[in-house]
Formats: structure tokens, C-alpha cells, sequence
């Protein structure tokens, strides 16, 4: 089944009804499956091995998906944002393809791969241009829908490949077709080349909810969106909720009569910043999407009820839940295995292992998949009693110090309760006597005091073993992110060299 389905459905049936807004320009969902199959036309010309974008959100970005998937070849959403020597190398990676976007970027970066490149301005006009015929094609049966490169926070990018089968078991395991009122709008800022703004495209037009575009997001933008396009639901990383709290707390008028549902994953939400959110706004439903590319977006959840209850429980183990990312959807099985690989009980610590069809676990590489269709997610974490599941970072974070793990997130879970400490990240430095040992960098709250490495060393010596006490400890301006909200640990290694 092709994903490009999903869109020929809603326009067959709400031709008229808007499906997307970009830029002041309305698109209905008839024009955007029109597009999408001149796009396929184009591509098909083309003779390209990939369709790639590489430019912001835009109407580009879901005429591009649903044309590739259209016309049977591999979607390859490029990160804008990388170095010319990253985003060179992936390039190399894909050629040739036809590339929508920052034409005059690829013919410098590689001008000698075989790339047939179109403007996004020169791209939607030959998509809009009704003096073409659309073309009919019938369904393709091409396994790869896209080719996702990983955000390489800990090692170089791997190309994640999702197929059709995938993405349309998380669609029709998720979303009930054509769902959403007429009046109902989903806001989408996270860029176009990650899995959470290609989810969120194929979940709201699968439900017929009116999408909205903001290509570059601030919060000022944000909320004059939701005030004038009547924004029922978003989806937000942690950076842009955090951006978003600070704006409403210097003017609480800001209308948001309308947003009934905020859904919020791709990296660690502090809890002061999610308690903070749901004081700010008490009629909104928030809910934590826990998910990775591999996985065709999101495996478990923590909903808006889990939520409202655990920020006003007395009882510390369902107060705990709101730092936890819920419990895994229907659709999939879930374990904790040691590192022998067996499953482990509740409440200890472990590699998260997850199968189910949308699981595609592949890489253009290779296969992590094991015989019996398990993916090692190497994030660590463990389950509560109830089934909540709590991260602990990723596998390869993991400090060894004379033999023993330690997780980083248990650290940072103590550093969190002092008062002066805003935020802060724990890696393991090297040592001559324990092969690694832990390192702290921390950020200090405005208007407190920076507390003494001393200080620190004792609030963790009292809180866990003595093993998890920093040799080093660093204060910085900022800790690394990249857009997405995903904390670089190998650049704050860099600073302890």
C-alpha cells in the first residue's frame, strides 16, 4: 500500500476542503493530489534515483513526498542546516536525484554528481500549472517510501530507510480517517527532514485537518499563527515550547482559545518546563511523543489525561510519570534487555528493544533487525510497574567507570533539583586510574549564584554512590542542541579536552 494514497482519499473525499496553508497562499486538497501528480510526472522524466529536498517548510514539502511516492521513488528530505562539508557528503550519498530547493548551494557543493536541480519557486509553479494535464498512474508497488538520514548526534548520519508499509502501519494503526472537524488546523514547525514533520503531514491529512505551515519558527510567529489560523493542534520540541513559555509569561493576554492539543517529543523535556506549560495553559491537552526515525515516528506516548494527573498527584511514583514518555502504543511490543540481551523486570535499567510493522530497524547500510524482527533502539530506559516507560539517554552515553555503567540522565535528575542549576549534561571524560570518569557542564539560572564544584560533588554524593561523583566540573553560557532539541554530548566532551 502506498502512502500516496492517503492523500488521493482526501481528496476524493473533500476536494474543496483546505488542506494546507503556507505563506498566506490556501491550497484544497484537490490541488494538493493534482500537484503531487505533476510532481510524479516530473520526477518520472527525470530519471533521477531520488527526489531530495533540501529548503524549509514549505508546500513543496508534501507535494514532493506524495509525487515521489507517486511516481515510485525514494524521498530524501535533506537537513538545510548542515555544514557544506556534511551536507557534501550526503549529496555524494544520493546522486543522482532531482533536488527541489537551494539549487545554487548543490551546484557548489557538487557540481559534479549528475543532480538535476529545481527551485522551489520554479518547483510549485510548474506543480500549480493548470495548462498541464495531470497525469494517472497507477499504484506503485516500490518498497522504499523514504530515505531519512539520522541527525548523527553521537556518530556520522545513517540512512534510515522507511517503506511504504511502514509509514502507512503508523498512519492506520494512529489516525482515524478523515477525523478532524473542517474548522480543525494542525500548526507544523519542525523542518521538513525530520520524521516527526513528515508524520505530522501524513497524520493530518489523513485525518482531512487543515495543515498549516510556519517555515521558520519563532515564538512570535508561532502564536500569531494560532491566533489567526484558529490552530487547533502543534507539535513542538522542547526548545520551541521553552521559547513559547517565556513569551507567555511576559504577556499572559495572548489568545489561545483555540489550541486544543499540544504534542511535544525529539528530546528531553525538562519537568519545571512542561509543569510550567500546563499552569500556562490549563485547557490545552499535552502529550509526549516518544519515537525515532527508524520506527516511522512515534512508539509510545504519554497523553494529555497521564499528564494532568500526574502534575497534580500527591503520590511521588505517579508524579514521577510526567518525565516518563507513557506507555508504548497498541501496535507495539516493547522490552528492556540487559546486555546479553535478555528481557529484564520492571524498574531496571536496560537497551530498549521494539518490533511491529512500523518498525523498519533498516539502514540503507544494513540491517539492525534481529531474526525475529527486534530493534535495538539503543536508548536506555526501563518500565514502572504500570507500564510507563522512562529514558535514561542513549546506549552510547553511558559512562564506563572501573567497569560499572552510569547512566548520565540519573545524574542530571539530581543536578536538576538545585536551586542555581538551569541545566546540565554529565559524559564521561577520561582517567588514568578508572578508564572514564564523570564530567559535569552546567548553565546557571539567572540571578543565582554559580555553585562551587564542592557543593555539587556533595549534592550527588548524598543522592547516589560514590561512583557518580564528577572529577570535573565546567560551567558554560549555553549547552549544544541542535534544532530539534536533541542535546550534543560530543561537543561538550570537546570542552573537557
Amino acid at each position: 500500500m502506498n502512502i500516496s494514497l492517503l492523500l488521493q482519499m482526501a481528496a476524493d473525499a473533500g476536494s474543496d476542503r483546505v488542506g494546507l496553508v503556507c505563506n498566506g497562499r490556501r491550497w484544497t486538497y484537490s490541488e494538493l493530489y493534482n500537484a503531487a501528480l505533476r510532481a510524479a510526472a516530473i520526477f518520472k522524466a527525470c530519471g533521477s534515483e531520488y527526489v531530495a529536498l533540501l529548503d524549509e517548510s514549505s508546500e513543496a514539502a508534501p507535494i514532493a513526498l506524495f509525487g515521489a511516492a507517486i511516481a515510485g521513488i525514494p524521498y530524501v528530505p535533506l537537513n538545510y542546516r548542515l555544514a557544506d562539508e556534511d551536507l557534501a557528503a550526503l549529496l555524494k550519498r544520493i546522486a543522482p536525484a532531482l533536488i527541489i530547493g537551494d539549487d545554487h548551494r548543490v551546484s557548489v557543493l557538487d557540481p559534479d554528481s549528475g543532480h538535476t536541480c529545481l527551485a522551489r519557486t520554479a518547483f510549485v509553479d510548474q506543480v500549480s500549472d493548470t495548462r498541464f494535464e495531470v497525469a494517472v498512474f497507477s499504484e506503485t508497488d516500490a518498497a522504499i517510501a523514504a530515505q531519512i538520514f539520522t541527525s548523527g548526534t553521537t556518530s556520522a548520519p545513517k540512512a534510515a530507510l522507511l517503506k511504504h508499509a511502514n509509514l502507512m502501519a503508523y498512519i492506520l494503526g494512529t489516525v482515524e480517517f478523515m477525523s478532524a472537524d473542517e474548522s480543525d488546523a494542525a500548526l507544523v514547525s519542525v523542518p521538513p527532514y525530520h520524521i516527526a514533520g513528515i508524520a505530522a503531514l501524513m497524520s493530518s491529512i489523513y485525518a482531512m485537518r487543515r495543515i498549516v505551515l510556519l517555515p521558520a519558527f519563532s515564538p512570535e510567529a508561532w502564536l500569531e499563527l494560532v491566533s489567526t489560523e484558529k490552530v487547533s493542534n502543534a507539535f513542538l520540541v522542547p526548545t520551541m515550547l521553552q521559547r513559547i513559555v517565556l513569551l507567555l509569561d511576559q504577556d499572559s493576554s495572548v489568545e489561545l482559545g483555540s489550541l486544543r492539543s499540544i504534542a511535544y517529543g525529539g528530546g528531553r523535556m525538562p519537568q519545571e518546563l512542561i509543569e510550567r506549560a500546563l499552569e500556562l495553559m490549563p485547557d490545552t491537552g499535552f502529550t509526549n511523543a516518544y519515537g525515532l526515525t527508524e520506527t516511522s515516528s512515534t512508539i509510545a506516548l504519554l497523553g494529555p489525561e497521564d499528564h494532568r494527573q500526574a502534575h497534580e498527584s500527591s503520590d511521588p511514583s505517579v508524579r514521577a510519570r510526567i518525565t516518563s514518555v507513557g506507555r508504548p502504543l497498541p501496535t507495539i511490543e516493547l522490552e528492556i534487555r540487559d546486555e546479553n540481551g535478555n528481557a529484564v523486570a520492571a524498574g531496571e535499567v536496560g537497551e530498549i528493544y521494539v518490533r511491529g510493522e512500523q518498525v523498519s530497524g533498516e539502514y540503507r547500510e544494513r540491517s539492525a533487525l534481529d531474526s525475529e524482527g527486534w530493534f535495538p533502539t539503543r536508548d536506555v530506559g526501563w518500565l514502572d510497574k504500570e507500564g510507563y516507560l522512562f529514558l535514561g539517554g542513549r546506549a552510547d552515553d553511558v559512562i564506563v567507570r572501573g567497569g560499572e555503567n552510569i547512566s548520565p540522565g540519573e545524574i542530571e535528575d539530581v543536578l536538576a533539583t538545585h536551586a542555581a542549576v538551569a541545566e546540565s549534561v554529565a559524559v564521561g571524560i577520561p582517567s588514568v586510574e578508572w578508564g572514564e570518569a564523570v564530567g559535569i557542564a552546567i548553565t546557571v539560572r539567572a540571578g543565582f549564584e554559580t555553585p562551587s564544584t564542592e557543593e555539587l560533588q556533595n549534592l550527588i554524593r548524598e543522592r547516589l554512590r560514590s561512583s557518580r561523583v564528577p572529577e570535573k566540573v565546567i560551567v558554560v553560557d549555553a549547552l549544544p542542541y541542535n534544532e530539534m532539541g536533541k542535546l550534543l554530548r560530543r561537543e561538550v566532551k570537546i570542552l573537557f579536552n
